[in-house]
């Protein structure tokens, strides 16, 4: 046997001190007998001196030799079992029962259930808990959660329509005559994304079905220890005892607490199923569910404003935000900034009707009026977790914003309570997150896994119409975290090939990735605005996972053309955000340009500064790093001069520039798409 590892034989009473110090591997279904081993020393883990091990590798003489009787003696790895009988006894949580592991000294003989939620893959007596407080307007859905039912799943749908009435545009540049005319049916939309989230809530109730999970539509409420209360919707009570218990009730819409918020808004639990179309729209909040909202309703063709306190999107990159904000003005969605509304009035029924919204200013004493059909109030999400009677079993809870606070482990401060999802405090809120925490857990209860969530990196996109995906950093926190000295940010403007028949939104596309200069430039935050943004941002997640470094990126080989290339061609550094200065190959067809100029280029005295080279006997300019006129050193070239803070660049009108730093300093490269302005 291995010197790391040894058994014991102790009573359960005994062991319990050591569950937070051990790591159990195997246990025995006969006795008291569990091969370990020594812990790793963790900051969470309570001291304890565990006995010696035996003398050697032979069982004592108190413990049954006999394989047949116990089928856990000592081999060479204490994972190797004598029979099929041990190999499930660990799987079962017969050690788990043994020594105590929720923590409780006064346990009853057995529970109605081991865990009370979602985690049926163990083999374990599950119950799910799932209820649905009806909102203000009395919309209520099935099961599966916020994401399924009202966020990630309709939003997205709701977003590819809008995402299609623009393709349509695109489509006669691209030959298809379709009518002048296209019209948009709300209530067909609502009702082919509500029976498709139908099918995943069956899809649903079939897998707890065939887990052999007991799914009861009731609201829990923790009524003591071990002990939570089950009411049905019709007021039927009932009492169920657990092991184990996993909060994750997730959060629902805020209002605004002012007269006819309630009466008369509406929130995104009322959007996605709302039998009537919207028509002119008030959006109240700068959070991502606000511009996600305001960009497809104005993208299926409404009239939409969005009134805003402070900053759009806080605590994603303000840069990023900046720019869908300015995007989304572009495309016709209105922006009332710095104020908020302070009463709300019907002055017509109907579907819709017509509301008269009073607002104030957030920096005077100015109010304003405006009538709209609908108004969504997207103003944050408050933590469902002050109704259901933690306080009864002695949860803590931050008291300000209802989050739970939880070790690494997900656990709370009631060692048998667990709690994962929106509701934690300092974590992120994203339903994969919550499914990768959740799953990781059963596995640490039931499965003798030791594997935690891991919180950093983790990507995530705003379905706004110009899409954003991020994953790391902001560039508010890099400076934070190391210094405005240590970051490198390189950047990049890009024009999707698929914008440039219809001519749209040039220069719009963008993207940035964020360096720690001191750790060999690794890549510590990557944004991308753009088409099709998560899907560009997913396979960054995992190189930022596994540490990426700028060189790395760089030595990578791109697609061309897609717009993930742009990363490959993201070498403009500093903080500069003009257009002029983007740096993107994919689109602009580098293919042509050479990697040298003859020396004709080159000749005469001036300054180490950038060359600009277009694409073979067009010419070349040399421009220098400061203020100043470009000199064309060949073939004369139409455009115009734009003066920059630190550069002088000169626009022609062709497709891109190959721009390379020559002299006195490291070469960089990227083509230049050029504007107008």
């Amino acid at each position: 046997m291995p010197v790391d590892e040894y058994w014991l034989c102790l009573p359960a009473s005994h062991l319990r001190p050591y569950v937070q110090t051990v790591r159990v591997v195997q246990a025995c279904p006969h006795c008291c007998w569990f091969p370990v081993f020594p812990p790793v020393p963790e900051p969470s883990c309570v001291p304890a001196v565990l006995p010696p091990p035996p003398p050697s590798s032979a069982p004592q003489a108190s413990h049954p030799t006999d394989p047949k009787l116990c089928p856990l003696l000592p081999t060479s790895d204490c994972r190797q079992v004598k029979n099929e009988q041990s190999g499930t006894a660990f799987q079962e949580g017969i050690l788990q029962k043994l020594v105590k592991m929720n923590g409780s000294e006064d346990l009853p003989e057995s529970y109605d259930y081991d865990l009370i939620i979602i985690a049926a893959k163990y083999d374990k007596k599950v119950m799910v808990l799932d209820f649905v407080t009806p909102t203000p307007r009395g919309t209520r859905w099935g099961l599966g959660g916020t994401c399924v039912n009202v966020g990630c799943i309709p939003k997205k749908l709701m977003h590819q329509a809008a995402l299609l009435g623009q393709a349509l545009q695109d489509s006669r540049n691209y030959g298809w005559n379709v009518e002048e005319k296209v019209k948009h049916d709300w209530e067909k939309m609502t009702e082919a994304v509500q029976n498709h989230i139908g099918s995943l809530n069956w899809g649903y109730r079939v897998a707890l079905r065939e887990k052999k999970v007991t799914y009861e539509n009731a609201y829990g409420q923790f009524i003591g220890p071990h002990r939570i209360k089950a009411t049905n919707n019709k007021g039927k009570e009932n009492i169920y005892t657990a092991e184990r218990f996993l909060i994750a009730t997730g959060e629902r819409p805020r209002y605004l607490g002012i007269p006819g918020d309630r009466e008369y808004c509406i929130s995104s639990d009322d959007l996605f199923s709302l039998p009537y179309c919207p028509g002119k729209t008030l959006v109240v909040g700068a959070s991502y569910v606000a511009l996600e909202c305001a960009g497809f309703l104005a993208g299926i063709g409404l009239d939409v404003t969005v009134m805003v306190r402070s900053i759009l999107l806080r605590g994603f990159d303000q840069d990023m935000a900046n720019k869908i904000g300015e995007h989304m003005e572009e495309h016709g969605v209105k922006f009332l900034r710095q104020f908020v509304p302070i009463k709300v009035e019907q002055i017509e029924e109907g579907m819709p009707g017509r509301l008269r919204v009073v607002a104030q200013s957030t920096q005077s004493a100015e109010t304003i009026e405006g009538v709209y059909n609908t108004v969504l109030l997207a103003i944050g999400r408050d933590a469902c977790t002050r109704k259901i009677g933690l306080e009864t079993v002695g949860v803590k809870i931050n008291e300000k914003t209802g989050k739970i606070p939880v070790t690494d482990e997900e656990q709370t401060n009631v060692p048998y309570i667990y709690a994962i999802g929106d509701i934690l405090e300092g974590k992120l809120e994203l339903t994969p997150v919550a499914i990768q925490a959740g799953r990781l857990l059963a596995q640490r209860l039931y499965a003798g896994s030791s594997v935690k969530c891991d919180y950093e990196n983790v990507p995530t996109t705003v379905f706004t119409p110009l899409e954003y995906g991020a994953c790391g950093l902001s560039e508010e926190k890099a400076v934070e975290k190391f210094g405005q000295e240590n970051i490198e940010v390189y950047h990049s403007y890009f024009w999707p090939l698929e914008w440039t028949i219809p001519s749209r939104d040039n220069n719009k596309c963008y993207a940035k990735i964020i360096c720690n200069i001191k750790d060999n430039e690794r890549v510590v935050g990557f944004h991308v605005l753009g088409p099709n943004a998560g899907e560009v941002t997913q396979g960054f997640a995992a190189a930022l996972k596994c540490g990426l470094t700028k060189s790395q990126l760089d030595s990578t080989i791109g697609i061309h053309p897609v717009c993930a290339e742009v990363a490959w061609g993201s070498s403009t550094r500093g903080r500069s955000r003009t257009p002029e200065l983007s740096l993107f190959s994919a689109v602009h067809e580098p293919h042509g340009l050479h990697d040298a100029v003859g020396d004709e280029a080159l000749r005469g005295e001036h300054p180490p500064g950038w060359l600009l080279r277009l694409s073979p006997g067009a010419g070349a300019v040399a421009v220098t790093p400061h203020h100043g006129r470009a000199r064309a050193k060949s073939k004369a070239v139409l455009g115009k001069v734009l003066r920059l803070r630190h550069l002088c660049v000169l626009c022609l009108p062709h497709r891109g520039l190959w721009m390379s730093r020559v002299g006195g300093g490291e070469r960089q490269a990227g083509s230049i798409p050029l504007g107008s302005s």
